[in-house]
């Protein structure tokens, strides 16, 4: 049950500070910075997190990472169940503690839906969201797999590593999708967006559970092989 836990306060703290960031300072093309800052929130808080709970449950945070834990074999199916279930409702709870921030402190929400991932960078087209969102996943589920595989012997620097590389997929996929790689981190802030009368985001959503599982699952079958 700890590790659960464990994961529930994560992927909350990834959505407070990671779509907290992004909703405090913008993300549009116009504003580099906001780019930057977000892409850094995101990576900074794995980090975080790495060193604070990842010997209690692998801060996975995120369903895309577990799946492709799950598919190498490094949890079961009913631990996979406990991890997405946990993690949904850690993403949920933080984007409410995010209404709560910004809705009793009058602070503007410059992107508009708690930090909810879109496809106006693609210009609406589904299919190019979905590309980008398999092909970053790929790229980061990757390098999890790799890092912390027991043949790897990255050590202590292996929470930096990955969150050097969600920092580096989010500068990327930031201007495009928002970029998800993250089906909980998605869900969490468009179901809040909803229930405060933005429903645009949960017309989307469905790329952004799709993609990051099918890149996480490309990526576990692809680092099976090469380690095999």
């Amino acid at each position: 049950m700890k590790k659960y836990v464990a994961e529930c306060i994560g992927t909350a703290v990834l959505v407070v500070l990671g779509c907290g960031t992004a909703m405090l300072v913008g993300c549009d093309a116009a504003n580099g910075s906001g780019y930057l800052l977000t892409a850094l929130a995101f990576g900074l808080v794995i980090v975080g997190m790495a060193y604070s709970i990842g010997n209690i449950s692998g801060c996975h945070i995120n369903p895309a990472v577990s799946l492709g834990v799950l598919m190498t074999g490094g949890i079961n199916v009913s631990e996979f169940v406990g991890y997405v279930i946990s993690q949904c409702i850690g993403a949920f709870a933080g984007a409410g503690i995010l209404a709560l921030i910004f809705g009793l402190g009058g602070v503007t929400d410059m992107t508009g839906g708690f930090g909810s991932n879109g496809l106006s960078g693609v210009g609406g087209n589904a299919f190019a969201g979905l590309l980008v969102e398999v092909v970053l996943t790929f790229v980061f589920v990757l390098t999890i797999l790799g890092v912390t595989s027991k043949k790897a012997g990255h050590g202590s620097f292996g929470g930096l590593v990955i969150g050097l590389t969600l920092t580096l997929v989010h500068i990327l996929g930031i201007g495009l999708t928002g970029t998800s790689v993250n089906p909980a981190r998605s869900f969490g802030p468009a179901l809040v967006a909803a229930f405060s009368g933005n429903t645009e985001p949960l017309v989307s959503l469905w790329v952004f559970i799709v993609g990051p599982l099918v890149g996480a699952a490309l990526a576990a079958v692809v680092y099976k092989y090469l380690e095999d």
